[in-house]
């Protein structure tokens, strides 16, 4: 399947669209795996970036093409079902419910498409999903806050506590900007710094934190515990979840 494309009689739209695509590229496939209740900050980032570069197409990938809506609000239709869904260069898995990240065939699908794209990406608690299909084992990664404890459980050689990891073609970061950033590396490892920098320019990323509480150590423990709190459901699921795989291991 081809992505549907409503845009394609804007003639600004398709000029711009041009000047970022060197004639005869041959097509970069990004699949972003979503699915009801799925962050969408966390795929933006892969989005925007890996838009920008040659020959790009994005899939936005689910079980169906009915519409899903990521929390909170933001409608998305699927462009490709795990079942049509083309070959792949780069597979990406923002976070999601645990219900929706543990589901069989969302594993599945990561641990197939995963074994054969060129660059994964993990944002966020995503990352637990590349755990679940066995693509961490024996690497380096990064997650949010809340899971550092569990990605062992997924043979996690060595937990980083913040920023982007790569190790080989596996890209893991925390939520939010580390979709941006996570992208940005494997631009430039696909087509080279310089059209990664440009990339980082068209999109002017470059963060300034109003209220620097963007981490445990500077949020401060009333806000720390306060996210916790509101976190405590979700995390003991993605942790039984972990438990369980380690066990058959």
């Amino acid at each position: 399947m081809t992505n549907s494309n409503m845009s394609t009689d804007i003639p600004s739209l398709n000029r711009l669209r041009a000047a970022t695509a060197k004639a005869g590229a041959p097509p970069f496939r990004v699949g972003i795996v979503i699915g009801p209740g799925y962050f969408p900050l966390d795929m933006v980032g892969v989005q925007a970036v890996l838009g920008t570069m040659p020959g790009a197409e994005i899939y936005m990938v689910w079980k169906t093409l009915e519409p899903v809506e990521g929390f909170r609000g933001w409608w998305t239709i699927p462009t490709a079902t795990f079942s049509d869904c083309p070959n792949l260069d780069v597979v990406a898995v923002p976070m999601m419910p645990p219900e929706v990240q543990n589901d069989a065939e969302v594993v599945e699908f990561v641990a197939a498409r995963g074994r054969t794209a060129r660059y994964v990406i993990g944002v966020c608690n995503g990352v637990l999903t590349l755990g679940a299909a066995g693509l961490l084992r024996g690497k380096r990664a990064t997650i949010s806050y809340n899971s550092h404890a569990i990605l062992p459980h997924y043979g996690v050689t060595e937990v980083v506590k913040s920023g982007v990891v790569a190790d080989g073609n596996v890209y893991t970061a925390g939520p939010s900007v580390g979709s941006f950033e996570a992208a940005l590396l494997v631009a430039e490892q696909a087509f080279g710094r310089q059209a990664a920098q440009l990339a980082e320019f068209i999109i002017e990323y470059d963060p300034h934190p109003p209220f620097g509480t963007g981490t445990a150590a500077s949020a401060g423990p009333g806000v720390v515990a306060k996210f916790e709190g509101m976190m405590a459901d979700m995390i003991s699921l993605y942790r039984a979840e972990a438990l369980k795989a380690a066990a058959l291991v």
